[in-house]
C-alpha cells in the first residue's frame, strides 16, 4: 500500500477539524450543563425559601395567646418548646442550595424575632423575572441575597391565603 503525499495533509487536516469539533461540542456541552445546574438550584432555592417562610408563618400564627411572636432563632422551627408536646415546623435547618452551607441571612422583625430569611450568596442569578406573584419583589434581583422569603402577617391577601395553608 503506497500513500500518497497529498493524502497525509488530507487526514490530517480532517483529524484537526474532527478534535476541534469535538472540543466545541464538549465545550458547549459543559456550559449547557453548567447553566441547567444553576436553574437546577434557583428552583431548589425558591422551594427551600418557601418552606422557611411556610414555616415562620406556622410559628407565628400558632403563638399561644393572643400576642404573636416570630421564632427568636432558626432551631425554633424544627423544635417548638411553647407547647406541652413539641411542635415541629421544620425537619432540618436546609442548606441554602446556591452556597451548599446551612448559614442564611436572617431578617429580624421590628418587634423582634426572625421574620425571614435570604441566601448568602451575592452570585446572580439567572432568573430575573417572570415570578409568580408570591415572589413579584424578586424581578430584576441583582443578587440570590436579595430573593427574601419573608413572612409578613398584615400583607394583602396574606393572613386569608395563609390561613388556609396551615390546616
Amino acid at each position: 500500500m503506497h500513500i500518497h503525499r497529498s493524502q497525509t495533509g488530507f487526514t490530517y487536516l480532517a483529524l484537526l477539524f474532527m478534535v476541534a469539533t469535538m472540543g466545541a461540542t464538549l465545550a458547549l456541552t459543559g456550559h449547557l450543563w453548567q447553566k441547567t445546574m444553576q436553574q437546577e438550584k434557583e428552583r431548589q432555592l425558591l422551594f427551600v425559601g418557601n418552606q422557611f417562610r411556610r414555616a415562620i408563618l406556622l410559628y407565628y400564627e400558632r403563638t399561644p395567646g393572643p400576642v404573636k411572636q416570630y421564632p427568636k432563632q432558626l432551631a425554633d422551627l424544627i423544635k417548638d418548646n411553647r407547647y406541652p408536646s413539641v411542635q415541629r415546623y421544620l425537619r432540618e435547618i436546609y442548606a441554602d442550595p446556591i452556597t451548599g452551607k446551612k448559614e442564611w441571612g436572617l431578617i429580624q422583625a421590628p418587634e423582634g424575632g426572625i421574620m425571614g430569611i435570604h441566601s448568602t450568596s451575592d452570585g446572580k442569578p439567572q432568573k430575573i423575572g417572570n415570578f409568580n406573584e408570591q415572589y413579584e419583589s424578586f424581578n430584576n434581583s441583582l443578587r440570590y441575597s436579595d430573593w427574601k422569603f419573608i413572612y409578613r402577617p398584615n400583607a394583602v391577601g396574606n393572613m386569608q391565603t395563609n390561613l388556609m395553608n396551615i390546616k
